[in-house]
C-alpha cells in the first residue's frame, strides 16, 4: 500500500467511526417565532418525545426570558400564549429589562436554549422534553459580577387563548381551555413563594436569593399536557440527569444516520440533522384513538393533525436510519384500523369518527416493513406484519380490478371520482382529468383508467412480499409471488409503455393510453420493470431541459404540457420528493449515477432553503425553486434522508 493510499484509508475509517454531539448541529433549522394569533401555527417549533405540544425561539427582544408558546395540539393546533412562563428579575426595587440584555439563542436537536447577558449576569433557558407529557424549563443565573447579588424572581404568564387559570393544592398553574386538556406549569415554589391571578394573567414570586460572586443559582419548572387523560401527575425530574439522558439519546439519532452517510460534507450532515428534527417535531404518542405513536405530516399545519397511510410508510424508511421503534409504531398505527377486508384507511385521527375510509393510499407498506427490518434485522416483527401484508395487497384485487384481468386501478368505497383521486395520493393529476367511475361491487368503485404507478407498486409489493416469506423460509409462497410478478412485470410493459414516444403512460380500460409526461411514467425505473432500451428511452424524456430536467428536477408533470401549473396545480408541476427519489433511483437501476448525482445537487442547491435553515417544504416549484404549500413537511425530510443515504 503506497503512502498516498494508507493515509486515504485512514481517513476513511476516521470518518467512518467519527463520533458527532448533538451539540455539533445548532441551529440547523431558525424556529424563532412570535404568537400573536391563536390560529398562527403555520411556523417552526420544537418539540420531542412524542409530546402534544411545541415552543419557539423568541423573534422580538420583548420577549427574552421566555420561549414562545406553547402551541397546543389535539384535533387542531393553537398557540395557548405568547410567552405563558416569562423570567422577571428585580433587584434594589428595580426590575431588570431583559429586552436590553445580549442575548444568544440556539436550537440544538433535542434543546433550545437562551443565553442573556446583563448587568454583570449570565442567564441560561433550557428546554428539553422529558416524556410524552411533560417538559423542564431549568433557568441559571451566573453571577459574573464582583458582588453579591440579591435578586427577587418572578415568573409571569399570559394566555391568548380564552381560558381559566387555577392553582392547584400544591400552587401549580392549571390552565384551562375549551377546546384543550388543561396544561400545568408546576414551579419550586417555597414557603415565601406567592401567586397572584388576574383573568387570563398570572405571576408567581418564588422569593429572593442572594448570589455570591462567581456562583450560581438555578431551578426548574416542568410543564405538562396530557390531552385526553383525566390523571394529571408530572412526576419529579432531575434536570442534570434528564439533561444527560437527553444529549445521549439525541447524540445516538445523529450517530445512527452518519454510521450509514460517512461521507458526507458539513452542509448535507446539517441538511440530515434538520430533516431528522422535522420527523421528530412532527411525532405525536398514542393519545385519543390513535393506538400506536406516529408521524403527522406537518405540525405547522393544523391540517395534517392525524397519520395518513401513504405518508407513514414513506416517514418510516427515513425514521429506520435513526429511531427504528418509532419508525416501527408509526407503521403499526395504521393496521390498527386494518378492516376486515384488509383495506387500510387513508388517514386516522385523534378521534376515529374522522378516520377516512373513503380511500387508501397506494401500496408501499410493505417496502416500509422490509426496509425496516433491513435496519434492525427484527424477525418478530416481520412474523407479526406478513400476514397483514399479505390481506392489504390481495385487497387490491379484490376491490381494485373491475374487470379481473389482474391490473389494478385507483378507485374509493363510496362511488365518489375525488376519492378515488385521494387514493392515488395525487389528488389533482393531469391524468385523472374527465375521468368516470366504475362500480366494482357493493363496496368498491373503480376509476376507468388502469394506472402503471399503481400496479408497479402492486409488482414491487410481490417482490418484497416474496423476499418476506424467504426469510420467514416459505420458500413454496416465495417461488409463487415471484412468478406472479413475473407476469405482472409482462403485463405493466405491454400495457402502459409507448414505444412511439418512449415512456409509460395510464391506460383507459380496455382502450387507449392517457398521453400525458408525468411522475408515474418513470415508476417502473423504480421496480426495475423497464427492459435497457425501455428504460433508455425514458431515461432520455427525463434528461431533456423542457420535460423534467428543470431547475428542481422532476415536476410531477413535464414542463411542457399545456396544463402544467405549479402555482395553482397541486400535482401539475411541484416538485414532490417522493417522486423525486423514485426517479433517481430508477435511474441509478439503469446504471445513470453521474445524472442522477447531478439532479440531485440541483435539487439540493435551487430548492429554496434546502440548504440553509429553512424549513423543509411539501414541495417545490421546479423553474424557480421556490419552496411550496406545507413547511416542516414529514415525507420530504425522510426521502432527504433516503436521498442523503443512496
Amino acid at each position: 500500500m503506497t503512502k498516498i493510499s494508507t493515509i486515504f484509508f485512514l481517513l476513511i475509517s476516521f470518518l467512518n467511526h467519527a463520533q458527532f454531539s448533538r451539540n455539533d448541529f445548532g441551529n440547523v433549522l431558525d424556529i424563532k417565532a412570535e404568537a400573536k394569533d391563536t390560529s398562527d401555527t403555520e411556523c417552526s417549533f420544537f418539540s420531542d418525545m412524542g409530546a402534544w405540544f411545541a415552543y419557539s425561539l423568541p423573534k422580538e427582544k420583548a420577549d427574552n426570558g421566555s420561549f414562545i408558546g406553547p402551541v397546543l395540539m389535539k384535533m387542531d393546533g393553537k398557540w395557548l400564549g405568547n410567552t405563558v412562563s416569562k423570567l422577571q428579575l428585580s433587584e434594589k426595587g428595580k426590575t431588570l429589562d431583559l429586552s436590553q440584555a445580549e442575548v444568544k439563542m440556539t436550537y440544538f436537536p433535542g434543546l433550545i436554549r437562551q443565553e442573556l447577558t446583563i448587568n454583570g449576569m449570565l442567564i441560561y433557558l433550557d428546554l428539553i422534553f422529558v416524556s410524552k407529557n411533560s417538559a423542564l424549563l431549568n433557568t441559571e443565573i451566573v453571577n459574573q459580577s464582583k458582588k453579591t447579588r440579591k435578586l427577587s424572581i418572578s415568573w409571569v404568564g399570559k394566555t391568548l387563548l380564552k381560558s381559566k387559570i387555577n392553582t392547584t393544592k400544591d400552587f401549580s398553574i392549571e390552565i384551562e381551555t375549551a377546546s384543550f386538556d388543561p396544561f400545568v406549569i408546576d414551579y419550586p415554589i417555597t414557603k415565601k413563594s406567592s401567586i397572584r391571578i388576574s383573568g387570563n394573567e398570572f405571576s408567581i414570586e418564588l422569593g429572593t436569593v442572594k448570589i455570591p460572586v462567581g456562583k450560581s443559582y438555578s431551578w426548574t419548572q416542568t410543564h405538562s399536557y396530557f390531552p385526553g387523560e383525566k390523571k394529571i401527575n408530572s412526576g419529579f425530574y432531575s434536570f442534570k440527569e434528564e439533561m444527560v439522558k437527553n444529549e445521549k439519546r439525541w447524540s445516538e439519532y445523529v450517530n445512527n444516520y452518519f454510521k450509514l452517510t460517512p461521507r458526507l460534507d458539513k452542509s448535507h450532515q446539517n441538511l440530515a440533522v434538520k430533516s431528522i428534527i422535522t420527523l421528530m417535531t412532527n411525532w405525536r404518542a398514542a393519545a385519543g384513538d390513535l393506538l400506536h405513536d406516529g408521524v403527522f405530516p406537518s405540525a405547522s399545519y393544523s391540517g395534517f393533525y392525524g397519520f395518513w397511510s401513504w405518508d407513514s410508510w414513506k416517514q418510516s424508511v427515513g425514521l429506520s436510519y435513526f429511531n427504528p421503534s418509532l419508525a416501527k409504531d408509526n407503521i403499526q398505527c395504521m393496521f390498527d384500523y386494518q378492516d376486515e377486508y384488509g383495506m387500510i384507511a387513508d388517514c386516522i385521527y385523534y378521534d376515529k369518527k374522522e378516520n377516512n375510509w373513503r380511500d387508501t393510499k397506494p401500496p408501499l407498506a410493505t417496502w416500509a416493513v422490509l426496509n425496516l427490518y433491513k435496519q434492525t434485522k427484527d424477525i418478530t416483527f416481520l412474523q407479526e406484519m406478513y400476514p397483514k401484508l399479505v390481506k392489504y395487497h390481495y385487497w387490491w384485487y379484490s376491490n381494485r380490478d373491475c374487470d379481473k384481468n389482474y391490473l389494478c386501478e385507483y378507485g374509493s368505497t363510496d362511488g365518489s371520482l375525488i376519492a378515488a383521486k385521494w387514493e392515488s395520493g395525487m389528488d389533482n393529476a393531469v391524468r385523472f382529468d374527465k375521468r368516470q367511475m366504475i362500480q366494482s361491487n357493493e363496496h368498491a368503485w373503480s376509476i376507468d383508467i388502469e394506472s402503471v404507478d399503481l400496479n408497479t407498486y402492486l409488482y414491487q409489493e410481490k417482490l418484497d412480499l416474496a423476499e418476506i416469506v424467504q426469510i420467514l423460509n416459505d420458500l413454496k409462497t416465495a417461488e409463487e409471488l415471484l412468478k406472479s410478478a413475473e407476469l405482472l412485470k409482462v403485463q405493466i410493459n405491454s400495457t402502459f409503455y409507448d414505444e412511439q414516444n418512449g415512456f409509460y403512460y395510464d391506460r383507459i380500460i380496455k382502450g387507449e393510453l392517457v398521453k400525458s409526461e408525468a411522475s408515474e411514467g418513470f415508476l417502473p425505473l423504480w421496480a426495475n420493470i423497464a427492459d435497457a432500451t425501455q428504460a433508455n428511452r425514458v431515461i432520455e424524456m427525463i434528461a431533456k431541459e423542457n420535460k423534467f430536467n428543470t431547475l428542481v428536477p422532476f415536476p410531477t408533470v413535464c414542463a411542457d404540457h399545456l396544463l402544467f401549473n405549479p402555482l395553482k396545480g397541486y400535482w401539475r408541476g411541484p416538485v414532490w420528493l417522493d417522486q423525486f427519489y423514485f426517479g433517481i433511483e430508477g435511474m441509478k437501476n439503469y446504471g445513470n449515477a453521474t445524472l442522477s448525482t447531478e439532479l440531485i445537487n440541483k435539487l439540493f442547491i435551487n430548492g429554496e432553503g434546502i440548504l440553509s435553515d429553512q424549513p423543509i417544504r411539501e414541495n417545490y416549484h421546479p423553474t424557480t425553486g421556490k419552496g411550496l404549500n406545507a413547511i416542516n413537511f414529514s415525507w420530504s425530510a425522510a426521502h432527504i434522508l433516503m436521498l442523503l443515504k443512496n
